[in-house]
């Protein structure tokens, strides 16, 4: 009876865990309205993503992936998967909201206010992540 009884609460442990973690996979990001309306002020060029490509490779891809998918070498070690970007649901943001998300962060996301100073190099990469859709 006493192995049966401690499976039991196993089985509901294992339960809740699982279920808060889906909770924080699935928690809704939103940029604030005024940040969401930023307009991209580097036209999308050759250049542009070329320079976001290079920089994605060296400060993204180790979370989310070469192509974006949410799979690079560190996600695994995240409290949260990082979004998939070749998603409609990703690529329906605006431009203002991934400069957002990419210089303030949050959770696992880091800012990159300081390791990517420069605002139009940001837009470079905002520039390089619409590349990443389907």
């Amino acid at each position: 009876m006493k192995i049966k009884a401690f499976s039991f609460i196993a089985i509901v442990a294992a339960t809740v865990i699982a279920t808060g973690f889906t909770a924080i996979e699935q928690k809704a990001w939103t940029a604030p309205a005024a940040d969401a309306k930023a307009v991209n002020t580097v036209k999308t060029s050759k250049e542009s993503v070329a320079a976001g490509k290079a920089l994605w490779n060296q400060h993204c891809s180790s979370c989310h992936g070469k192509t974006g998918l949410g799979d690079g070498s560190k996600a695994a070690q995240l409290k949260t998967q990082p979004a998939d970007f070749s998603k409609a649901a990703f690529q329906s943001q605006t431009d203002g909201s991934l400069f957002y998300k990419v210089s303030v962060g949050r959770d696992d996301m880091p800012s990159f206010k300081k390791k990517i100073p420069e605002k139009d190099e940001i837009w470079n990469l905002v520039n390089f992540m619409r590349t990443l859709k389907k």
